[in-house]
């Protein structure tokens, strides 16, 4: 077992995105040192060069400037504070990107699941977020206000917008990488970029949607839209990717995702392994609807806490192999629920076979 995960916690008061940036890059700054160093490590294993990377890092800056441009505000201030070139804080918000660019392997990543009760009852999420085990110290819980009035709750890295996060209309999002074919020339919008902009305007699932059309993307990734007004909830799963945005709708107000696309054009471009863990965890999801729709996040990990094998289930809770290279050793890094009638984020640092210990509150 890994030692117990701390999350990194920012609370923003400033509403400027150059200032809001500044003040979280001076406060986290050996942090976010520490995830640009820690990305340069897992580029060079992908055969990315130093040239690329800065390459991509600017072209990023570039792409984020012209489709958001607070945002670019925001991490070019985020790269003062932080004592950071802005091109490597740009790579960072880019490193899905880049790891497209690089034709990156790796088998493991991300389950995602809603349930909409219905009845006036809120929405039921939860997520794994896996990923390398020496970039954990990295995780961050931040909580801003892009316009007064508007709160986010993001779940994400040091020196990265966004990811994971709810917002103060009661909308929120889920975070899964994707491959596609078309993945890698140029550098478009940054898929962590689009999710924060959704985050910081969107209301709706409609309205969700709409900026993630928007947008033109050099690389791939789910982000699953979740949405309560009080009385009734909504999902959509808004596959990204360079040859298009498609939109998955609820079954029997149920969604589940893992890192395969389940749009029938996009998946011919599908580029996960053969023989990938993701088809068999996306089984693994849909399986356990009960137990996915308790009303505590920890038991609803607790249906996902399954390693595969004699429990019958996919390899949902991820325990990385010490032995494997650093840069192919994925590890299930955390567990996260929206809860959308608070709103707020709940965030255990840890897997689903050990949720029933701490769990963090972003309203904390």
């Amino acid at each position: 077992m890994p030692p117990a995960r701390r999350l990194l916690r920012h609370a923003s008061a400033e509403t400027a995105p150059a200032e809001r940036g500044r003040a979280l890059g001076a406060a986290l700054a050996p942090a976010v040192g520490a995830a640009a160093d820690g990305y340069d490590r897992l580029f060079a294993a992908n055969g990315a060069r130093p040239d690329q990377v800065r390459a991509c890092g600017e072209r990023a800056l570039e792409a984020i400037a012209a489709w958001a441009p607070a945002l670019a505000e925001e991490v070019a201030g985020l790269a003062e504070g932080a004592g950071l070139e802005p091109w490597r804080v740009g790579a960072l918000n880019a490193r899905t990107e880049m790891l497209a660019a690089a034709a990156a392997g790796g088998e493991g990543e991300c389950s995602t699941s809603v349930l909409l009760p219905g009845s006036g009852a809120p929405p039921r999420t939860l997520q794994t977020w896996d990923w390398h085990e020496f970039l954990a110290p990295g995780m961050l819980l931040w909580t801003l206000e892009p316009r007064p009035g508007h709160r986010v709750h993001t779940f994400t890295e040091a020196g990265i917008a966004g990811k994971i996060g709810v917002n103060g209309a009661g909308l929120g999002v889920h975070f899964n990488a994707l491959k596609h074919t078309a993945d890698g020339p140029g550098t478009g919008v940054p898929v962590h970029i689009a999710a924060r902009r959704i985050l910081d305007e969107a209301a709706t699932v409609a309205e969700a949607a709409e900026i993630a059309r928007s947008a033109r993307y050099s690389a791939s990734s789910v982000v699953t839209v979740v949405s309560f007004d009080g009385e009734r909830g909504d999902a959509r799963c808004l596959e990204l990717s360079p040859a298009g945005v498609a939109e998955i709708a609820p079954r029997n107000g149920r969604l589940a995702h893992t890192n395969h696309f389940l749009d029938p054009e996009l998946a011919r471009g599908e580029r996960a392994a053969d023989d990938s863990t993701t088809r068999a965890r996306l089984e693994q999801v849909r399986a356990r609807p009960d137990g996915l729709a308790a009303e505590h996040p920890a038991d609803r990990a607790a249906a996902l806490a399954g390693h595969g094998g004699g429990d019958g289930g996919g390899p949902v809770c991820v325990h990385g192999d010490p032995a494997t290279p650093f840069h192919e050793r994925w590890d299930t890094l955390a567990v996260i629920a929206l809860d959308l009638a608070a709103p707020r984020l709940l965030v255990h640092p840890g897997r689903p076979c050990t949720a029933a210990g701490r769990w963090e509150d972003s309203s904390a």
